[in-house]
């Protein structure tokens, strides 16, 4: 029995938790006026959650995976 998800899923997931940890990291850092804090962290986690964890996860089998 296949798996659904293949090698680029799961490295995309990897990625996407990756990608979550620096934001929240850098979201927990220093004093609440920091810069990395207000404009850096949220950038990241948006990317993150809205933009390679969906990809990641609805990207299909293509040609050369179906074999």
């Amino acid at each position: 029995m296949q798996g659904f998800f293949t090698k680029k899923n799961y490295l995309g997931i990897l990625l996407g938790a990756v990608l979550l940890a620096i934001g929240f990291f850098l979201l927990g850092r220093g004093p609440a006026d920091n810069k990395l804090a207000l404009n850096v962290a949220p950038f990241i986690l948006i990317l993150a959650f809205a933009v390679v964890l969906p990809i990641s996860i609805l990207m299909g089998k293509g040609k050369e995976d179906k074999k």
